[in-house]
């Protein structure tokens, strides 16, 4: 027996009812991205590889050797400096350095511009020269006493050369 056209009606009606509920809103059907679920400005943040870093292509490079601060006072720099313009003193570098600014006051023609104990240095003003007076602690409880010039080279003018061996000879006594 074949059905009648009646009920074949119905029954396709109900098909594509059904066919058309389940792919129009059905959540079966559908996938959900939980990522775009979230509001715009609560997402991750995507940074790109070559930007989660500082550019770091025009920065300075660090130096290979060791300090060569100006005033650093625990250097031995008596190999460094040039013939002259610094002696080794047989004691400790504050005693040094406290018996120092008698002798400047000494000199004819030196000005103590400043001093820094801690840095273990004098501002010296001589003739037409203006110099660091350094002592700086050396070997085996001695000190070492240089000049050196606003550069931080070791200061060879003349005004500097008498004032190291005006110090040598008042720290010799």
């Amino acid at each position: 027996m074949q059905p009648s056209r009646s009920m074949l009606r119905p029954a396709i009606a109900v098909a594509v009812a059904t066919a058309v509920l389940a792919t129009a809103g059905c959540s079966w059907f559908r996938k959900d991205n939980a990522l775009y679920a979230v509001a715009p400005q609560d997402r991750p943040l995507e940074v790109p590889p070559d930007l989660d870093r500082p550019d770091t292509s025009s920065a300075m490079a660090a130096p290979q050797a060791g300090p060569t601060s100006v005033t650093r006072s625990g250097m031995a720099a008596a190999p460094q400096q040039a013939a002259g313009t610094g002696f080794t003193v047989a004691a400790p570098r504050d005693e040094v350095f406290q018996r120092i600014e008698a002798l400047l006051a000494g000199i004819e023609g030196v000005t103590v511009a400043s001093k820094a104990q801690l840095l273990g240095t004098y501002d010296v003003d001589a003739g037409d020269s203006r110099f660091l007076v350094r002592v700086s602690q050396a070997e085996a409880g001695s000190s070492y006493v240089s000049a050196v010039d606003p550069r931080g080279l070791p200061a060879t003018g003349a005004d500097a050369l008498r004032v190291i061996e005006a110090l040598r000879v008042g720290l010799a006594q």
